[in-house]
């Protein structure tokens, strides 16, 4: 039997990142990052982001809620730096959608 390591995970985070919504045919796998910009932050956007990650990546569904989280930080005086962390290791969401 293989063990799934931190890295695989790793691996699958990344692509499901570099991914768009509906990328393949008949499946809503990927991410849409640019939906969690110009909304308030009270709407659930940033909730839903990660539950369709958990969905779509199930492995992530073994770990505990607080292992996978979003977060933004003010970068300057009018943007916002998206953070995706899953079990320690982050991942910028704006590096992945400059890159589509």
């Amino acid at each position: 039997m293989k063990t799934i390591t931190g890295d695989d995970i790793q691996a699958m985070v990344r692509h499901w990142l570099e991914t768009p919504v509906n990328g393949y045919l008949g499946s809503g796998y990927g991410s849409d990052a640019n939906s969690l910009l110009q909304r308030a932050q009270s709407d659930g956007r940033a909730d839903s982001f990660v539950r369709k990650l958990r969905s779509d990546v199930s492995v992530l569904e073994v770990l505990p809620n607080s292992a996978v989280t979003l977060y933004g930080a003010p970068e300057g005086i009018d943007q916002l730096r998206l953070t995706l962390d899953v079990a320690g290791r982050s991942y910028d969401l704006n590096d992945y959608e400059a890159n589509r």
